[in-house]
């Protein structure tokens, strides 16, 4: 049974075993996070360069079902609803690659591939790291206390919005990047509108 949401349909990982072979898979990862492993022949187009993909996406998607995956299903689902906004119906894959990977399904990884942390773990470290730099400062220099409280207030916006602009600056980081053995972006935008 598929479950429609507000912004997408969402499938279970056993629904999506059973019908893997329908789906265009695409990975909404960056590029270092889809190195470490992903869906059998998934796609990897990260979220914030979808609205390029838009294009290839719906050519994709005139073949066949798309299936959008992340880490764990909240990036997938943002996706699905900026690709139905502009007429591109898309699915998620409830609770995405980790519960993919915890159901025992297969995961690809290209041999000899780093694999970062996952995004919402280099997040919580990041913003942890710099409300405690901000707290520990604030003891010798007082001012230094508003670091803690602008990272709380983005913290604060990130949950309300559901968006994290944190992630979209890590994400650009050379660790989360890809090494050269990653398929160029443009490459994998005409294996999705062949």
């Amino acid at each position: 049974m598929i479950t429609p949401t507000a912004s997408a349909t969402t499938l279970s990982t056993g629904q999506a075993v059973d019908r893997l072979g329908e789906f265009t898979v695409v990975d909404v990862r960056s590029p270092g996070e889809y190195a470490g492993g992903h869906l059998p022949g998934a796609h990897n187009v990260p979220l914030e360069r979808l609205d390029e993909a838009v294009d290839a996406l719906t050519a994709a998607a005139a073949r066949g079902p798309l299936l959008l995956v992340c880490a764990f299903g909240n990036r997938s689902a943002k996706g699905c609803a900026r690709l139905a906004a502009r007429g591109v119906e898309a699915a998620t894959l409830e609770g995405g690659t980790g519960a993919w990977a915890a159901a025992g399904q297969p995961v690809e990884r290209p041999a000899g591939v780093r694999r970062p942390w996952p995004m919402d773990r280099q997040v919580r470290l990041a913003a942890g790291s710099l409300v405690a730099a901000g707290f520990l400062a604030g003891r010798v220099w007082r001012p230094a206390h508003w670091l803690s409280g602008a990272i709380g207030a983005g913290l604060v916006f990130s949950g309300v919005t559901n968006t994290c602009g944190m992630a979209a600056v890590l994400a650009r980081l050379p660790h989360n990047r890809p090494d050269g053995n990653a398929v160029p972006f443009k490459e994998t935008l005409a294996r999705l509108a062949a």
